[in-house]
């Protein structure tokens, strides 16, 4: 009577061990910009409006570059022996940061920080694939993607009240990815891929996966959503509530963490979803959403209103993260599924880097209002290409 009991009502999945241990990789893996997101603005008038975009591109950039090698690595070598390095580089170097007073030396932590963070927005997604599968992985990415909508308002505002004592403050949380890195060592149990293939053979099984109109689409969309989310909102949206509302650091991280409120309740709750609706269909919605949040931003006059149309990009970003996680998971093999999430990986840190110099560069031309009109843009344009070509 017990154990029938005990099949009816299994305990939430989030009451996994290794799910929680994955859940600490996330907070780690989200920390590098948004915890110092608040302190662009005293940045910007420390060093100069060049200085905010190179710490965003310098942290970016070895996740364009290295993503990819590190999901081979993870494929052949195992996932944690790629996890473990890249926690330590991350919580040394990043802390290292709030020591640095001269740009250049700033610069060069940021950049291998940035080595020790670019595999881990795609290894985290690679094991929740790997442990689980069906509607539990839909649930799963939906939980995970709840996390990163908790820790991100969460450094915002952490990251604002130490920003409001010293610019340099923010940068201590770093550390934090030194025991996440010894946890994973010692306690985290998934399963680990058995590739019998030589090198050569393979790269060619993981090219034919990923040979794949749906998988580039999905890559695409993953590219478009970081443009958009690091270029408008979290670079050029913290400069205009400074600049035109004379916002303080606290004050911005409490603005740009409310778009986390609605994102956290939509993804906790993306299992339930997609039960109603395949990922296909979420996916094509949302670019509207973004499309219509990021139209209204220029038309705010009152600094609290902004919490409406950061409330509908978060339900859209609650929605988009673990629709395309999910459908990239269960695409891939475990033997080529690290590689194949840290293309989208390496997508998203594209992203991330493209995103601040392209918006940054409108911004200069168009103003505030430019920008935020021309994502508009490429949010529709997005929508278009999803519909036409994700089937």
């Amino acid at each position: 009577m017990i154990d029938m009991k005990k099949r009816e009502k299994p305990e939430p999945l989030y009451h996994d061990t290794n799910l929680q241990i994955i859940f600490a990789v996330t907070l780690i893996a989200v920390l590098g910009v948004s915890s110092i997101s608040p302190a662009f603005y005293d940045i910007e008038q420390v060093f100069s409006e060049r200085a905010v975009l190179l710490l965003i591109v310098v942290f970016t950039i070895p996740g364009v570059l290295l993503t990819p090698v590190l999901g081979v690595l993870a494929d052949r070598l195992g996932r944690k022996k790629v996890l473990v390095p890249s926690l330590l580089l991350f919580g040394i170097a990043g802390g290292a940061c709030a020591f640095a007073r001269d740009l250049n030396i700033l610069l060069t932590l940021r950049f291998l920080q940035g080595i020790g963070a670019a595999a881990l927005c795609s290894l985290n997604a690679t094991v929740i694939g790997d442990l689980y599968s069906g509607n539990r992985l839909a649930t799963a990415m939906g939980y995970n993607a709840s996390v990163i909508n908790i820790a991100v308002p969460s450094y915002f505002l952490i990251g604002g009240a130490l920003a409001s004592l010293a610019w340099y403050y923010p940068f201590a949380l770093s550390v934090i990815a030194v025991p996440v890195g010894l946890l994973v060592l010692t306690s985290l149990k998934s399963p680990e891929p058995k590739n019998h293939e030589d090198f050569k053979q393979y790269l060619s099984s993981a090219f034919q996966t990923i040979k794949n109109r749906q998988v580039l689409v999905l890559f695409s969309a993953t590219l478009f959503t970081f443009i958009i989310m690091y270029g408008a909102y979290i670079t050029t949206f913290p400069l205009l509530l400074g600049d035109k509302f004379q916002a303080s650091p606290f004050i911005i991280g409490i603005i740009l963490s409310s778009v986390c409120l609605t994102t956290t309740v939509t993804s906790s709750q993306f299992g339930k979803l997609t039960k109603r609706y395949s990922e296909k269909t979420l996916i094509k919605s949302v670019f509207i959403i973004y499309a219509i949040a990021l139209f209204i931003i220029p038309f705010v006059r009152s600094i609290w209103l902004f919490i409406i149309p950061t409330a509908i990009l978060g339900f859209a970003q609650g929605v988009n993260t673990p629709s395309i996680q999910t459908l990239l998971a269960q695409l891939a093999p475990i033997e080529h599924r690290a590689a194949f999430m840290s293309l989208n990986g390496m997508t998203l840190r594209l992203g991330q880097t493209i995103g601040p110099l392209l918006l940054g560069a409108i911004y200069l031309v168009l103003g505030f209002e430019g920008t935020f009109f021309v994502s508009a843009g490429l949010s529709v344009a997005m929508f278009i290409l999803v519909l036409v070509l994700l089937k």
